[in-house]
């Protein structure tokens, strides 16, 4: 039984350019802007997912209370990680600031 290594980040998937193409700094900014805005709506529907399963359990639906707590903490560690990332990047902007020139 051979067990494949496995990237949980590969910059490659993210953005698929050709290392031979070059982008003009607006398009880099486009395509920046375009996957901030697409991770955002990403942690936006689990969050609204979250609400959606917590209502229907409230509410005496048809849904299993691990369903719902999954759907809680899916949406409680992307926001999580997206807060440690928009940290990590304020904390990269205040350090390049402070260097002197």
């Amino acid at each position: 039984m051979a067990i494949e290594s496995v990237s949980l980040f590969n910059p490659s998937q993210i953005n698929p350019v050709s290392p031979t193409s070059k982008l003009s700094p607006s398009e880099a900014q486009g395509d920046f802007g375009d996957f901030l805005k697409s991770a955002i709506q990403s942690v936006n529907e689990n969050q609204k997912a979250s609400d959606v399963a917590t209502e229907k359990l409230i509410n005496g639906g048809d849904i299993e209370l691990h369903d719902v707590m999954i759907a809680s903490q899916k949406a409680s560690i992307t926001l999580n990680t997206t807060l440690e990332i928009r940290n990590k990047v304020v904390e990269a902007y205040q350090e390049i600031m402070r260097m002197q020139v």
